[in-house]
């Protein structure tokens, strides 16, 4: 059984508020995350975001992931105090790579400057409906796997230069699901040849530049035909044969986050995180209730020794690719940030540019946080 004082390490948690207070403080030292993943409430100012990441550093012995979700529009976290930069599905239609290219580089400058690690993309899922209300709205970089092989790709490389891990999500792909994760469990009928044709594509081309996965909740028949409602990221056949042995991939993997509807309405908050970890996944993602990271701290501790011992090994291995951040200047902050508005309106034009996301008045979970 590896020592009991690591397990803190499969935990990826999200932080409350804006600064560190004293007693949230206190937890973390205690539990010793992994990592963290910040949201829209952690960010007022570029001083203070610098600040917490900082913080966050300070009181956590073996060094953590940092990590945000940005992409790109309406799912671009550092919008609240920068500009925009424009999403996946814009760039793809635009049909200029050089411009991708220059989305990636703007990207890992502007998150290594803040202090981040890690960023939760490049998406590789696939754009069959680019109206679809299953939470992939504007963020697909592709219509065809291919499309997403070559421009998830240009991005990819790009960030990665400046210093920032790759996160590619949402394994095995959320283009088929018609309901959006966050509410709801999506049943992915697909056959396994057909997934394998469509949406593994990119995972089996792109996994060896690839530095981390998020598996995703949705129910795939084809791989887990005798198990009911079973999320894919709580499935072995998925995360382990599939993920693991079939397409040999021996980095990090992550769960999408635990507290949401695709799981809390399928199994016990216990399941989650014990399966999550049998299945082959090395962190375990709970986004906002700290109350729930020390709750999953507990239930990591009936997960067998070896499955616990796996994912030690991978986090570690990882953690040794980790990039210390730059010196912080609001002078630097504001050249990236002028980047990334140029980058608008070679993009979208003058007048496209001024029109931010979302303007439909229906809005996913993951744009709001």
């Amino acid at each position: 059984m590896p020592d009991s004082r690591l397990l803190g390490q499969l935990l990826l948690t999200g932080v409350p508020g804006p600064e560190l207070d004293a007693d949230t403080a206190a937890r973390f030292k205690k539990l010793q995350p992994g990592g963290f993943i910040l949201f829209g409430r952690n960010i007022q100012s570029p001083e203070q975001l610098r600040k917490l990441i900082d913080d966050l550093r300070d009181i956590s012995d073996i060094e953590p992931f940092i990590t945000i979700d940005q992409e790109g529009g309406r799912v671009s976290r550092l919008r609240l105090i920068g500009e925009e930069p424009p999403n996946a599905q814009a760039l793809r239609d635009k049909g200029d790579p050089s411009l991708i290219r220059t989305h990636g580089r703007l990207t890992g400058q502007i998150l290594r400057h803040f202090g981040f690690n890690l960023d939760l993309c490049p998406v590789l899922d696939i754009s069959y409906d680019d109206t679809a209300d299953n939470s992939l709205k504007g963020r697909c970089y592709g219509r065809d796997p291919q499309e997403v092989v070559n421009n998830a790709g240009v991005f990819n490389r790009a960030m990665r230069k400046e210093g920032i891990l790759s996160c590619a999500k949402h394994f095995p792909g959320y283009g088929p699901a018609d309901c959006d994760p966050h509410e709801f469990l999506p049943v992915i009928s697909k056959s396994r040849e057909d997934l394998e044709r469509d949406e593994l594509l990119p995972y089996r081309t792109l996994l060896p530049e690839i530095d981390s996965v998020m598996t995703c909740h949705s129910n795939y028949t084809a791989f887990d035909p005798g198990r009911g409602r079973w999320p894919a990221s709580l499935s072995h056949n998925i995360v382990t044969k599939l993920l693991r042995d079939q397409l040999g991939y021996e980095g990090l993997a992550m769960t999408d986050d635990l507290d949401m509807g695709a799981i809390l309405n399928e199994v016990t908050f216990e399941q989650a995180i014990q399966e999550a970890v049998r299945a082959g996944n090395d962190l375990v993602m709970i986004c906002h209730r700290l109350e729930m990271v020390e709750l999953a701290r507990q239930h990591l501790e009936g997960v067998e020794g070896p499955a616990l011992h796996d994912a030690l090994v991978r986090i570690e291995r990882t953690k040794k690719r980790l990039v210390k951040p730059d010196a912080f200047s609001l002078d630097r902050f504001a050249a990236i940030n002028k980047e990334i508005w140029d980058l608008r309106v070679a993009t979208l034009g003058e007048e496209g540019a001024r029109q931010l996301s979302v303007e439909d008045g229906k809005r996913s979970p993951v744009e709001l946080y």
